[in-house]
């Protein structure tokens, strides 16, 4: 996969937890990135890894910054990404989850993580994790309090299209929990006539205990979807442009729709 020379290691000061983008939050929609940036703060170094790393995937989800940004022009809705490298500490994982700070990704041994101080992974969610999640939560209830009703809320991710010796086929994926309202009317508007190859809870299985559709979708009950586009065809602004549009012309359909716009608690398969 060519990915865009652009794609460098920032380090910064002290990254921010976040970045909002403003719409209209009557819309009814919201946007997330958990995975949109490959910052670090300045102290923490490369955590022991070559720069090259950090334009894999396992630093950030290639094309899902610029995605998400374009979809949030073309429809005028809000989004919050995240502002760090899931390498420091990743946003989309429960505070007990073992891979919430990765010692070990894809073949890269994070030394930078290992060993790691209590102290240390505290410091890391208080931080960046805990803040990045508190604006999320303020978005959704702005979200819901503008517009009168459940907010739909979609998360933008990429996945790498080789891994551990497999091809992935998928064009895009659709990962869901035990709540497909969104999920079934994102899958026939994106396969409808359209050839596009669209997996179902593939690469990845949409039930993660503790993840942020967890945290601020299915526990409230929200209409939700976690979208991931292969990396390959939004690692360039002709992709990104492309898909930004396919989806914000589905998305837009779907958000407009009034009975999607429900509270309904489906449970989780977490807890099976």
């Amino acid at each position: 996969m060519a990915i865009p020379a652009t794609a460098k290691l920032h380090i910064m000061s002290d990254p921010e937890p976040f970045i909002t983008i403003d719409g209209d939050y009557a819309s009814g929609l919201l946007l997330l990135a958990d995975h949109a940036r490959n910052e670090l703060p300045e102290g923490y170094g490369t955590l022991g890894l070559p720069k090259s790393e950090f334009r894999r995937h396992i630093a950030y989800d290639i094309g899902v910054e610029q995605v998400t940004r374009l979809i949030a022009r073309q429809l005028d809705v809000p989004a919050v990404m995240c502002g760090f490298s899931r390498l420091l500490v990743d946003p989309n994982r429960g505070e007990d989850d073992p891979t919430l700070i990765r010692q070990l990704y894809d073949g890269a041994i994070i030394s930078g993580n290992y060993p790691l101080p209590d102290r240390e992974r505290e410091l890391r969610l208080e931080r960046w994790y805990r803040p990045y999640h508190r604006a999320v939560a303020i978005a959704v209830e702005k979200v819901a309090d503008r517009c009168g009703m459940p907010p739909l809320i979609i998360a933008i991710h990429s996945f790498t299209p080789h891994m551990q010796g497999f091809d992935r086929p998928w064009h895009a994926s659709l990962l869901w929990d035990t709540d497909d309202r969104a999920m079934r009317l994102l899958y026939d508007a994106l396969t409808k006539d359209s050839g596009l190859n669209i997996g179902d809870n593939e690469p990845y299985d949409g039930a993660l205990k503790g993840d942020t559709m967890y945290q601020h979708a299915t526990v409230n009950g929200y209409p939700h979807v976690l979208i991931e586009i292969r990396q390959d065809l939004i690692a360039h602004q002709d992709g990104q442009a492309q898909w930004a549009g396919i989806l914000a012309n589905a998305l837009d359909d779907i958000n407009r729709r009034p009975d999607i716009h429900q509270q309904q608690k489906f449970g989780s398969r977490t807890h099976a």
